[in-house]
Parts: C-alpha cells; structure tokens; sequence
C-alpha cells in the first residue's frame, strides 16, 4: 500500500505540529499534555509498515497536533507564530539531516539502545528520555540553523524539561521525515493546502 496519499501527509504534519507544541508547552510551562507527550516519544520507536496512523498508536494520540495543524492553516493570520516557526525548522533540518548519512546511522543506532532502555524503564523514564536529549543534542543541534527555544528561564534550566524538549524536537524530525516518506515537500504544502485542510476536517471529526 503506497504511503503518498494525503491522508498520510496530514498525518505526519500533525506529528510536526504536535512536536512543536509540546516543545512550546514545556519550554513556557514546564509541563506538557501527558497523552500526546507520550504519542510523539513512542512514534521514535514505532515504523510504518501498518500505517501512518498506527505510528501515534492511532489518532487519539495525534489529537493535540491535529488541533494545532488546524489552528494554523484556518485563520488568515499565523495563529502560533512560535510553533509554526518550530515546526518549519524542523522540517528544514530535516532536510539537511537526509543529507548526512553517518548521522542518521548514529541517530538510528541511538534509538535502539533508547528502546532497549524502554523496556526496562518505561517510555517516558527519566534515563530514556536523557538518552533522547542526548541523541539529538550530539547530532541534529550540530546542524544549521540550530532551534532558538523561548521560554521561561526557571524551566529552560531544568536538565528534566532540556531533555523532554530535546526528545519532542527528535520526534519531530521524525514525523519530518515520514512526511517527506509520504510524499510530502514544501511546494504540496502551499498548493494542496486546501486538501490538506478538508483531510483535517475529516480526521478531527474521527477524533
């Protein structure tokens, strides 16, 4: 079954979205929606051999992120400019990870031991998602331009909240690239922008 279908590329773009939303959540907050948090860490370690879908442990656990897809592409004005420009970076660096084989190789390879560590721990253990800040700390900040996160101070120097942040940035370089897997790239995004809108619709009505 091909994975170039619209539905899919909404999909994957609501998993950027979410990541970007949860980066902002935890960065001016300290805190973060529990199930999506938990979605967007758990698509690191989930392929898409059963589906797009089945990468969020289904669309319940995309809710956030389909709702601030949605947020963004109805008014005429950005209605979250500090996610949007989260969730463009990320598909820009995205862009030139693709380009660094031996990267994706030791981000791949990284995530291995993160799962192995899950099972141990649980998804959403200090030391696993340590080991995620890390594996996107050593290899994706390393590219240009790195993400500017704003927030509040009091939380940006938490290592716990520096380290959940780091691992939504390395799930959203994952939802980036199953977007680009899908088919998807920046000039569909500009003109299918309307059919990307109705799929939104019919997913959110599914929710």
């Amino acid at each position: 079954m091909s994975l170039n279908t619209i539905n899919n590329q909404t999909i994957a773009l609501a998993g950027i979205a979410q990541a970007a939303a949860l980066v902002q959540q935890l960065a001016t907050t300290g805190s973060a929606d529990s199930k999506a948090l938990e979605a967007s860490i758990a698509s690191l370690f989930v392929s898409d051999e059963h589906g797009v879908e089945n990468v969020y442990g289904g669309l319940s656990g995309l809710k956030l992120g389909l709702e601030r897809l949605n947020d963004q592409m109805t008014g005429l004005k950005i209605a979250n400019p500090e996610q949007a420009r989260y969730a463009a970076s990320l598909v820009f660096l995205e862009n030139q990870l693709s380009r660094q084989p031996a990267m994706l190789k030791s981000i791949f390879t990284g995530i291995g031991r993160a799962q192995a560590q899950t099972e141990h721990f649980g998804l959403l253990h200090e030391n696993v998602l340590a080991n995620l800040g890390d594996i996107y700390h050593t290899t994706i900040s390393t590219l240009q331009p790195r993400i500017m996160v704003n927030g509040e101070q009091e939380y940006l120097s938490k290592p716990d909240v520096v380290n959940k942040i780091r691992a939504c940035l390395l799930a959203g370089i994952r939802s980036a690239i199953l977007w680009k897997q899908c088919g998807g790239a920046r000039w569909k995004f500009l003109f299918y922008r309307k059919k990307i809108q109705a799929e939104l619709q019919i997913l959110l009505q599914r929710l």
